[in-house]
Order: structure tokens, then C-alpha cells, then sequence
């Protein structure tokens, strides 16, 4: 579809193209007549358009579908300030003359300045905010009674009284008794006034404030004629009783005219001036609320009901206004919504959707000769009976709706080709199925069309996790796209066999679950064989149409085991090898001799050893073999081996049954003895820990007050005690335990549950701490005063298994309510992270010559991720595994020489196409450690050039929104707290979605700054040359060394004692404070300071105190805590704040690897590209901490265009999204009404070249396959 409209031009409307424009003006408040009839010259006038079906319009002659609406104006009695504008006008008043209209600058100094003003306009396309703010400045200072440059009036102090007066203080000078004063004279500025200097200012000085005159001049913003929306934009609705009830912009121009009349008619009679001034005031009022009714400082206008009614500006802003409710976003036609269930037996392209919606929702088909007999069957069904038809469409475009034909027969028979009917769904047909939140693309996919019976929708089990769907009452959307274009796109692009590779990270995202894996493990155990009926009975459930694989043994009796059963599905010539979820992780692995049969090989296509658990079939798993497939032999394949093999373990679970039964949950004599003697050696533990903090004596740990480290080490036993009743458990419970299947296999849960079933529930706790709060001094009343044994402060010794006591159950309750919160709370702030995150993104692409740009062409990414390499399209996020390639090659290879390494760096020199240099090295490093045969070597190069010319990244991407979706949606996955550093309580550190958010945001200082200081090789090796290097670094003040300050008044001095400890501690001499000291006295024997009071005028201790207090002895400011650490065998630097620039002058560091967490220090004195990396490091490390999978691609392109512009912008209205390119686009983000009140100002225009302003305008977006255009020639027609 090309365009239809190129651009849109802002402006303002100046009051003689308003008189223009309307049909009518309104003169009367009053809307109908008493017989129900639109008054002419009222608010409901016909000449405004028409809202009754089958009533003619009186200016244009349409009905109302047809009518476009026509404006109307109301002529003011006086002229009214336009609220949104209210600022700009003080603005302009600030910076002009009174009596001339100039700008107030000297004419050098406005030389200047337009000469400043060309320069940007050459060099940025447009004025720089500075420039203009410059101009602003410079012309305020004339304001301060100053003579005007040109016409030499004095100048006047203007005031701004929110929301729209405007006073102006003049000195006036008066005589008194022969004394010459000034005063200042303070006089409202009217509307008129104000109309009147505008009116004077030039245009050329207008330019200079940077306003369009040609389509805005300040004047206009004064309002003298008011524009009378169309009656379509305030329809009037009829209630039940009968009432009409007037929309609420109705009710404001009711309340603008009426006030109008009377002031005109008070005018006209010559009223005393204050009566006037009055009404004057109550229009304004009545106009302002009519364009905002949120304004501060007034009350807002109000319903007869007590509402507040809901204005213009109401109407454009937020969720539910015109922008983001009714236009980047709508309802549609042809959908359905119900719940959702499980069904296994589908295909996993397909949904089943229920008899009762797929006769409601319908298919546009063109009759042609080929189908005609099949839609007189349908029509001849018509609405109620499926298949059916609803409409008939005729080829003058008549719609015959078939629910009200008596004889169906009749219309039958009269079809012909080229009529279009709308028929009911049936199996086969292309829907679209979708769950919210949508977080990512595959949250909508396509599916065929399966019907069924019953009331829900139904889908197959392995598709939940990119809808991360579940059944319990979840529901779906679907939609039915109705044209062949829109069809063929969902069904080449959207289905779900081509999303099960996710582009977050180059992995399957769809793949088995839960009962699969636990089947598939079963299945391919070495216990399993099966018997011949058995085999039958599978093959015939999964429709097996090929040969029957040879039995495992034939002697006695012929028997089948589950792997070779398994390996019906698996490609002929397909080789693998991997280790399964059981894998033991031995010291030495025995590969395929291995006992717990968790070497997974597969050569030619039969699964010769291991067990297929989840690390082979898994969904969210890289590397399975399920990805090889895909990867290696396509959708099509990947799709048949899923569904095959999900069918074949649910057909074997349905022979041989699986259950969790609760005699499983029961331990032998000595496991439940195991566990009681944990308990007790850890309340021991507990109660040693308790003396000893009660005793003082407690080994304090850095950075922590006694009671931290008391509950720190208290938590650590509990945790302990917990764990060891876990393993007894595990390590008691036979393999073929239900629990033990699903969690070895890693099916579902983890030895955590299984160890709070059995063994003991644990420490509950809030906020990563034991549960401390509810009555004084104790958590419940049960307890003594300050009882801190495990069970007064929520340790649950029972398990799930034996039930909870009452006081554990309400432990145990707070801690879930606190999961409860964290997720509500943790929702809400990822989805606002993730809508800045596509906003600021959403218009990039990739271009023919591989950039990555905005919508304008700015360059964002010279190489898209550096190495032009698509994510979804990677192996894992890298262009070629080589290592896998090479095991899977060697598998299969014929005996032969070793090929020398000769020939290896030879044909890796040959290769044409252009290789990443590190994927070229790891294949030369490969090819010549591995015994490869010259054979293997070709095939593994020439895989290698396949595969990398397949991952790269194709023109026309949405590479930004497919990176702001792989940020945004594992952001609801995230924890929230704050944890403290690995096992370190020394430092806090904000983690996870805060620390993203404040990434994302590029705040100026991080909530927790932290700094790495790497030391030089003098001083990384020992720990006593690396704490002098930290003791210079702390911010040492001699508030910290002291012991204690007296007032001592006999004496008349303040006496300041110090601590000896602390200051050895500290590392500080009595040297040090004696040089430092504010006050030139002596320091006695014991550490004592005297500073007598008249070292201070004011003879006050407090300055003296203060000055003693904050004086610098040492280190660096910001620099609160350090901690020196061990890390590889080097000694490094913690600090608990941040100081980059005081830090590097420190000798014995090591500047390059030094760094914060602060982007902006790292800015300021390492520049934009060392900031930009640490951007992508921050971000990169605080996803990977959580455990989510993160090409880091993505997190490169949000770093770069955060950076683009030389300093750090944050993904926000104040950065990206609010200095994009497009009003439209700005506007639908935040802020709206401000933005479209400086676009109007400016005379900006808008291109349309991005996402959301095409998506506001009704076009295709250029994006994706909206950047290209078809056209057709047909028989030599070019048909455009």
C-alpha cells in the first residue's frame, strides 16, 4: 500500500481562517426546540452535520456515515486567553519590547545570535534548544526596568499568575515632602493588552523565538473567535427514559455562550467596569476548563451529578485518550475470546476453536468456477448450521445478510463467480492466537484452524511457554485476518513452527514439558523395552506410516527398547552428541560407558545411548536436539520431530501410566533419626550464636553492627540445617521415585521442593531477612520478650508432608504474602520499563547496506550487533557452533589420514566471503587440534560458509523492537531486592529490575554506587600492599576517630576526644590530624583537643564543632567503604561509593581496568564509547545474574542509542522518545498536549517516516515487509 499522506504540517488557526472554515455561528445557548428539533444558530444545528440515521446533513447533503462534520465558530465578547498556550505567551512577553514589539537584545548582540541560530540550521537541520534558551536569556534582562534598544521605552517586571493572568510591575516615581521615592505600581495585563504587543512583534524577531510566523504568531494564541466542534465529535445520546443527554463538551460550550451573551449584552448596556472585569474572568474560566479541565490552581467544571467532565485535553492524553485508546491501538472486528485448555492430540501449528465461534466469525471468499457447488452448499447452511454462511456480497457491492432470507435456495442458485461471500470458519483456515500480556512477537502467532466441539479454545501443550500460558481459567484471544494478502503474510511469517527459535537468544523457546519430559525419560531408560503388541499399539497411536524398526533382542521373545522406538523420529542422517539433565558431573566422564546412562550419542539418525530428558527436548534450552534439527534441516522437520515425538511419550504414558503418589512421600526409620539430629545440632549451632551476642562477644562482621551479623550468621545455620535435611531426603529416595523422576530429569521442581515435602519447610523470610516485626520486642505473643531462637522468628521445622503447626502456618503465610506483592509490584514496573524501551526503539531497522538507522536515516549501528549476525537466525547467539559441528562431523567419519594442518590453513585462507575474524581463528584453532580426514575438513568448512551466510541479518529488520522485547519481557522475571554482594555482607548492591531500570533510565548517580579498582603489579599480589592502597582511598573525616566532644563551660572550650583504636583501624597518625586540624592547638597525651569558644566570633560551640567534625584527614569524597578482596589470584579494591576521577590519581592502581557503576563518571573522563561499553556490560551482567538468556546484541543496540548523540540520553520522555523526529510519534508517548502545542508553534512538520505515526494515520508502516513495495504487471499492464 503506498502512501496517502506524505506529511502533517502543524500550526495555529488564526481567527479570520476559523470564521472561514465554520458554517454557522453559534449565537444561542439554547440546543432544541420543544419539539425535539436542533435549534438553527444552536449548539445542535444542522449546518454542524447530522448524527440521526437517514437524516441529510444541511451543508454537505450526506447521510451521517457519509458526513465528514462541519465547524461552527462562537464570536467572544472579549478576547480569552488559551490555556495551553498560557506559558508560551510568557514567554514571548518576557522577551519583547512593550511598545515596540522587538526582541530585547542590542542589534550586535542579535547580529550574533541569528548568526548562531544559521549555524545549528546548517549544521543540525534545526535551532538548538541552548540557542533559543540563549535568546530568552539574554532578552529578560532588558526586563529589569531597562530602556528598550530600539524605541527607548522603559521596560516593565512581567508576572505570571497560573493558569492564564498575566501582571506587569512598573516604578513609579512619586515626591514626598521633598523626598524622591520610587514604588512599584502592580497592573493586570487584559487579554486585549496582550493582543495588542503581539500584534507590533516583527516577524523576523518572531523567528528568533523560535516561531513559525507563518503559521503561528503569538496574537493567535489569544483567542477572539472560538471554533464549535462538529455535532460528531459531541454526540448526544438518548437514555432509556427518553432524556437526551448532551456529551460533555456540549455542556462547556452551553456554559461559553451563555457567559459570552451576558458579557456582550453588559458591554453593549455600558456596566460599572468591575462587572465586567467579573464575567470576563467567569469566560475565561469557562474556556479554560473547556480546553483542560485538570488545570491546577482552579476548580474543575463539574456534571450536575458531581463528575468532572471530561475536556478537550482529557479526551487526547493517556491510556484511554484518542491517542493510545482510539488510535495507535484499537478494538477490532472478527475476534473471539474464551478460555483456554490443553489438548495433545493436535498438530502444534493448530488451535481447536469451538463450533459456536467458528460460525460466528467469518472468512471473506471469492466464488469462482471451482468452488461455486461447495458455496451454494454453504449459502443453502446459512448462519446457525456450521459450515455455513453469514453474507452474501453481490458485485454491485450489496450485502444480503442470510439470517433474515426465508428461501435460501433461491439466493443459491443465483450466486455466480465474482460474488464474495463471508462463510463460517473451517479446519485449515489462518487465525491469529494471542495471549496478554504481549511481551514479545511470539505472544502472537498464527494457527490453522481446527474445529471442535465444547466452549474453549484449544491448544498443544508445547506451544504455553512463548504465550507463557497455563490452564488454570486462562484466556486467549484469536483473530481472523481477512484478506489474501494479510493470510498469506500470517501463514509465510507468523506460524509457530517458524517461531520456535526465539530471537532473545537464538534457542528454541518452544519444545516438551512437564509430562514429556518425564515420558521421554521413562521411554529412553534402559529398563524400557517393549513388547510387540506394545510397539504396535505406539506406532498405530502416532500414525506411523513407515517401515517397523528391528527389534533390540529377539531371543526370547522379540522386544523393542524405548530408544530405538525414539529414534523413528529422528532424520536418517542425523548425528549428535551432548550430556542429559542427569548428568552427574563425574571428575572424569566415561562418555558412552557411562553408568547413569546420561551420554547422550546419536549416529545416523538411532539414538545409540543416553537418556532424552530435558537437556534434549526442552523447551527454553539451547544446544538440544531439537535445536539441531531445526537448525540443521528447517521448520518443516523441527515440526514433524516435535509432534511426533510429543504424541509417541504421550502415547507411552497412557500405556504405562505416571503418578507423584503419597505413599512416595514416606521415609524409612533413619532418614526421619537423619533429620531430627540436624535439627537438634543446629538449635545447638543457634543457641552458641545467641550466648555469644548476648555475652558481647560475638566476631563482628566488616561493615556490619553486632544484631546484622548476629541474624546473618543465625540465617546461614538455618539455611545449612534446611539443605542437609534436603539431601538426607534425596539421598534416600529410590530413582524410581516420582519426585526423583521429574526433578533428575529436569521435568518439573528441583531437590528444594522435594527437600520441603519430605524433609523440613525452612526459614521464612522478609525482605532476605528472619521475620522480625509484629508485636513489641517479639514476633507473636506466644514468645518471650526478644526470643531469637529459630522457631520465635519463622523457621518451619515440620514439611509439607506432615502439616504445619498454627504459629509455622502463619510464618509461612507472611512470607507468601510478601511473593505476592513482589510480583504485583515487580509487573507494573517492567511493563512502563518495557513500553520505553519499544518507543525509544521501535523505528529502527536494517538497511540494504547492513546499518542499522532511525526513521530519519541517522546511523545508529554501523554493523548491526558488530557483526551483522541475527540473533534469531544465530546458533546460541553465534553465527556457527564450530565446536558441535566438528563432534557431529567426527561421528560420522570415514576412517582415514589426518589431514595436515597445511591443508587446514590453506582452505581457511581460500575462503571468499568475508568471515569474522574470531569465527575464522576458532576454525583454524578447531580444525588443527581435532584428527580431521581432508573430507571432514570440507564439509565442516562448507557447512561453516552455510550456516554464516544463513544467520545473517536481512534488510528490513525490526532489530529495535525485537531488542527492546528481549529486554523488556524477562524483565517481569527478575527479582526486585537489593542483595548483598556473594556471601559478602560488606556491600550493597541493586540488582536486577531496579538496577535495569536505573540503567535504562541513566540516572545521574546509581541508587548503590560501586567502584572495581584493579591495583598495578606492585601492589595486586599482597594483601598489605593492597589495604595501604585502600586505606588511602577511604573518606576519613575526624568524625570518625573520635571518642567523644564536651561543651566544657567553666573552662570556656569545647573538648574533642580521640579514639587511639579507631585511628589504628584507620590507618591515621596523630601526624595527620595535627596538620589537618582547623584550629592551631596542641593535642594532649591521652587524644584530647581543646579549642577555647573565642576561636569563634560568636563565641558558639556548634561552628567549632562542626568545623572539627567534617575536616579531611584522608581518602577520596564519595568514597564511604572499602573492602579488599581476593579475585584469581589478584588482590582488588570495593568501594561503596564512587569517585572515578579522584580514584585515578591514587598511585599503585591500575586505570585501564578500573571501573563504576556510575555511566556518567565514565562519560565525563573516558569518553562516549568507554560509556556506551559499560552501558552494555552493566546491562549485560545484571540479566545474566538473574539467570536470563540475553543475546547481547540486544543490550548493544539500546547502549548505542542511548549514546548516539555524544552523551548518555536515557530511554525515556526526557531523552530518546522525547526527541525523536515525529510530533505524532512524541505525542502518543507522554506528554501529548505539550508536545502538540510546540509542534503548532514551530510550524513543525511531520514526515511520517517512523512506526507509530503511520500506525496513528492508518498506513503501513516501513518496516519489515512494509519497507518494500509489490508491483504487479499483468498480460504487459503495469498496474500500479
Amino acid at each position: 500500500m503506498s502512501k496517502v499522506i506524505d506529511a502533517i504540517k502543524f500550526g495555529l488557526l488564526p481567527p479570520d481562517e476559523i470564521r472561514r472554515l465554520s458554517v454557522v455561528e453559534i449565537g444561542t445557548s439554547d440546543t432544541y426546540d420543544e419539539d425535539g428539533a436542533p435549534i438553527a444558530g444552536g449548539l445542535m444545528d444542522q449546518r454542524l452535520g447530522t448524527l440521526e440515521p437517514r437524516q441529510r446533513c444541511r451543508t454537505c447533503g450526506n447521510i451521517a456515515i457519509n458526513c465528514p462534520g462541519h465547524f461552527g465558530h462562537i464570536e467572544l465578547a472579549v478576547p480569552v486567553v488559551h490555556v495551553e498556550f498560557a506559558k508560551q505567551i510568557y514567554k514571548v512577553l518576557n522577551a519583547t519590547c512593550r511598545g515596540c514589539g522587538s526582541v530585547l537584545l542590542d542589534q550586535e548582540l542579535k547580529e550574533k545570535l541569528q548568526n548562531q541560530r544559521a549555524n545549528d540550521i546548517e549544521m543540525f537541520g534545526k535551532v538548538a534548544d541552548e540557542t533559543t534558551a540563549e535568546i530568552r536569556k539574554q532578552a529578560k534582562k532588558y526586563k529589569r526596568h531597562k530602556e528598550c534598544p530600539y524605541c527607548g521605552m522603559v521596560q516593565t517586571v512581567v508576572k505570571f499568575n497560573k493558569p492564564t493572568s498575566f501582571m506587569e510591575i512598573e516604578k513609579e516615581e512619586f515626591f514626598d515632602e521633598g523626598i524622591e521615592a520610587e514604588e512599584e505600581v502592580t497592573r493586570r495585563l487584559t487579554p486585549n493588552m496582550i493582543r495588542e504587543w503581539f500584534e507590533r512583534i516583527p516577524d523576523e524577531d518572531l523567528a528568533m523565538l523560535d516561531y513559525n510566523p507563518d503559521v503561528a504568531r503569538p496574537e493567535w494564541m489569544v483567542l477572539q473567535v472560538m471554533p464549535v466542534p462538529p455535532v460528531d465529535v459531541r454526540p448526544s445520546i438518548i437514555l432509556e427514559s427518553g432524556i437526551r443527554a448532551e456529551d460533555d463538551l456540549t455542556h462547556k460550550l452551553v456554559d461559553i455562550i451563555r457567559i459570552n451573551q451576558r458579557l456582550r449584552e453588559n458591554i453593549d448596556a455600558g456596566a460599572p467596569t468591575l462587572i465586567i472585569e467579573d464575567l470576563s474572568e467567569l469566560l475565561q474560566y469557562h474556556v479554560t476548563t473547556y480546553f483542560n479541565n485538570e488545570v491546577s490552581g482552579i476548580p474543575p467544571a463539574r456534571h450536575r451529578s458531581g463528575r468532572t467532565l471530561k475536556s478537550l485535553a482529557q479526551r487526547l492524553k493517556g491510556k484511554e485518550g484518542r491517542f493510545r485508546g482510539n488510535l495507535s491501538g484499537k478494538r477490532v472486528d472478527y475476534s473471539a475470546r474464551t478460555v483456554i485448555s490443553p489438548d495433545p492430540n493436535l498438530d502444534i501449528n493448530q488451535v481447536g476453536v469451538p463450533v459456536h465461534i467458528a460460525s460466528k466469525l467469518t472468512v471473506p471468499d471469492v466464488v469462482t468456477e471451482r468452488n461455486l457447488d461447495e458455496v451454494k452448499k454453504l449459502v443453502i447452511n446459512g448462519p446457525n448450521q456450521h459450515p455455513g454462511a453469514l453474507y452474501v456480497i453481490r458485485p454491485d457491492q450489496k450485502r444480503i445478510r442470510l439470517e433474515f432470507v426465508q428461501d435460501r435456495t433461491m439466493i443459491a442458485e443465483s450466486i455466480e463467480p465474482g460474488f464474495i461471500i463471508e462463510r463460517h470458519l473451517k479446519d485449515g483456515d489462518i487465525a491469529l492466537f494471542n495471549r496478554q500480556p504481549s511481551l514479545h512477537r511470539m505472544s502472537i502467532m498464527a494457527h490453522r484452524v481446527k474445529v471442535l466441539p465444547y466452549k474453549t479454545f484449544r491448544m498443544h501443550l508445547t506451544v504455553c511457554p512463548p504465550y507463557n500460558a497455563d490452564f488454570d481459567g486462562d484466556e486467549m484471544n484469536l483473530h481472523i485476518p481477512q484478506s489474501k494478502e494479510a493470510q498469506t503474510e500470517a501463514r509465510m511469517l507468523m506460524q509457530v513452527q517458524d517461531q520456535i527459535l526465539s530471537p532473545r537468544y537464538g534457542a528454541p523457546i518452544i519444545g516438551a514439558g512437564k509430562d514429556y519430559i518425564s515420558g521421554a525419560y521413562l521411554l529412553t531408560r534402559k529398563e524400557t523395552m517393549l513388547k510387540a503388541n506394545e510397539v504396535g499399539k505406539l506406532l498405530s497411536y502416532i500414525g506411523y506410516k513407515g517401515e517397523i524398526p528391528k527389534p533390540t533382542v529377539t531371543d526370547p521373545e522379540p522386544l523393542w527398547s524405548g530408544k530405538t522406538i525414539f529414534s523413528v523420529f529422528l532424520p536418517k542422517d542425523f548425528s549428535f552428541v551432548s550430556k542429559a539433565n542427569i548428568c552427574m558431573h563425574c571428575a572424569e566422564c566415561k562418555y558412552e560407558e557411562c553408568e547413569h546412562d546420561a551420554y547422550v550419542m546419536i549416529q545416523n539418525g538411532e539414538l545409540k545411548t543416553g537418556i532424552i530428558d530435558k537437556n534434549s527436548i526442552g523447551a527454553e534450552r539451547p544446544d538440544t536436539i531439537f535445536h539441531r534439527v531445526i537448525k540443521d534441516y528447517g521448520t518443516d522437520e523441527g515440526h514433524d520431530f516435535l509432534n511426533g515425538v510429543s504424541r509417541l511419550i504421550n502415547g507411552f504414558l497412557t500405556l504405562t501410566g505416571f503418578t507423584y503418589s503419597y505413599d512416595e512421600l514416606d521415609l524409612e526409620e533413619q532418614e526421619i533419626k537423619g533429620i531430627n539430629k540436624v535439627m537438634r545440632n543446629m538449635e545447638k549451632n543457634v543457641q552458641k550464636l545467641t550466648d555469644e551476642y548476648e555475652g558481647g562477644v560475638l566476631e563482628r562482621l566488616p561493615g556490619q553492627t553486632m544484631q546484622e551479623s548476629f541474624e546473618i550468621k543465625v540465617m546461614n545455620e538455618l539455611a545449612k540445617a534446611r539443605d542437609a535435611a534436603g539431601e538426607i531426603v534425596q539421598n534416600g529416595l529410590p530413582l524410581e521415585n516420582g519426585g526423583i523422576v521429574m526433578t533428575r530429569s529436569g521435568a518439573r521442581g528441583s531437590s528444594l521442593n522435594i527437600g520441603q515435602m519430605m524433609g523440613s519447610v525452612g526459614q521464612q523470610s522478609i525482605r532476605g531477612k528472619r521475620i522480625m516485626r509484629g508485636y513489641e520486642d517479639r514476633t507473636l505473643p506466644h514468645f518471650k520478650e526478644n526470643d531469637a531462637t529459630p522457631i520465635a522468628r519463622g523457621f518451619v521445622y515440620n514439611c509439607y508432608r506432615d502439616g504445619l503447626t498454627p504459629l509455622e502456618f502463619f510464618f509461612h503465610a507472611m512470607g507468601g504474602r510478601e511473593g505476592l506483592v513482589d510480583t504485583a509490584v515487580r509487573t507494573q514496573q517492567s511493563g512502563y520499563m518495557q513500553r520505553r524501551l519499544i518507543n525509544a526503539l521501535e523505528h529502527l531497522r536494517v538497511e540494504y547496506d547492513g546499518t542499522v538507522r532511525n526513521s530519519v536515516g541517522d546511523i545508529v549501528q554501523f554493523t548491526y550487533g558488530e557483526d551483522g549476525i541475527d540473533p534469531s537466525k544465530s546458533d546460541h547467539g553465534v553465527a556457527v557452533n564450530v565446536t558441535q559441528l566438528t563432534d557431529r562431523t567426527k561421528i560420522n567419519m570415514d576412517k582415514g589420514k589426518k589431514a595436515s594442518d597445511k591443508y587446514v590453513n590453506e582452505k581457511i585462507d581460500n575462503i571468499q566471503i568475508e568471515l569474522p575474524i574470531r569465527l575464522k581463528e576458532e576454525l583454524r584453532k578447531r580444525l588443527t587440534e581435532e584428527k580431521l580426514t581432508k573430507q571432514a575438513i570440507d564439509d565442516i568448512i562448507a557447512a561453516v560458509l552455510r550456516n554464516y551466510d544463513y544467520s545473517l541479518v536481512e534488510p528490513g529488520e525490526a532489530v529495535g523492537i525485537l531488542a527492546a522485547q528481549s529486554i523488556g519481557e524477562p524483565g517481569t522475571q527478575m527479582t526486585l531486592r537489593t542483595f548483598h554482594y556473594a556471601g559478602v555482607a560488606e556491600l550493597n548492591v541493586t540488582l536486577g529490575l531496579p538496577r535495569l531500570i536505573e540503567i535504562v533510565d541513566a540516572r545521574k548517580s546509581p541508587s548503590t554506587p560501586v567502584m572495581n579498582i584493579y591495583l598495578d603489579e606492585k601492589h595486586n599480589k599482597s594483601e598489605k600492599k593492597a589495604r595501604e592502597v585502600a586505606q588511602k582511598l577511604t573518606y576519613t573525616t575526624i568524625d570518625d576517630i573520635i571518642d567523644s566532644v564536651n561543651v566544657d563551660l567553666r573552662a570556656e572550650a569545647v573538648r574533642i576526644k580521640l579514639d587511639p583504636e579507631r585511628m589504628e583501624t584507620l590507618g591515621v597518625s596523630p601526624k595527620d590530624v595535627k596538620s589537618i586540624f582547623p584550629y592551631s592547638v596542641e593535642m594532649s597525651e591521652d587524644y584530647e583537643f581543646v579549642v577555647p569558644l573565642e576561636e569563634e566570633k560568636s563565641h558558639d560551640p556548634d561552628p567549632i564543632i562542626k568545623n572539627v567534625t567534617e575536616a579531611r584527614i584522608k581518602g577520596i569524597e564519595e568514597i564511604n567503604r572499602v573492602l579488599t578482596t581476593i579475585e584469581d589470584g589478584e588482590w582488588l579494591i570495593r568501594t561503596d561509593g564512587s569517585n572515578l576521577e579522584g580514584v585515578l590519581r591514587i598511585d599503585g592502581i591500575d586505570p585501564s581496568r578500573t571501573t563504576t557503576n556510575n555511566v556518567h563518571e565514565i562519560a565525563e573522563i573516558f569518553g562516549i564509547e568507554a560509556a556506551r561499553n559499560s552501558l552494555v556490560d552493566e546491562a549485560h551482567t545484571v540479566l545474566t545474574e538473574q539467570g536470563l538468556d540475553v543475546d547481547i546484541r540486544h543490550v548493544m543496540l539500546v547502549a548505542d542509542i542511548m549514546t548516539k548523540t555524544g552523551e548518555v540520553q536515557q530511554i525515556g520522555r526526557h531523552g530518546i522518545s522525547g526527541e525523536k523526529s515525529s510530533v505524532l510519534a512524541r505525542a502518543a508517548f507522554e506528554l501529548t498536549i505539550q508536545h502538540l502545542v510546540d509542534a503548532a508553534i514551530k510550524g513543525e512538520t511531520d514526515p511520517l517516516k517512523g512506526v507509530i505515526e503511520n500506525i496513528i494515520v492508518g498506513q503501513s508502516m516501513p518496516l519489515g515487509t512494509g519497507s518494500v513495495e509489490l508491483f504487479m504487471t499483468q498480460r504487459g499492464r503495469s498496474d500500479e
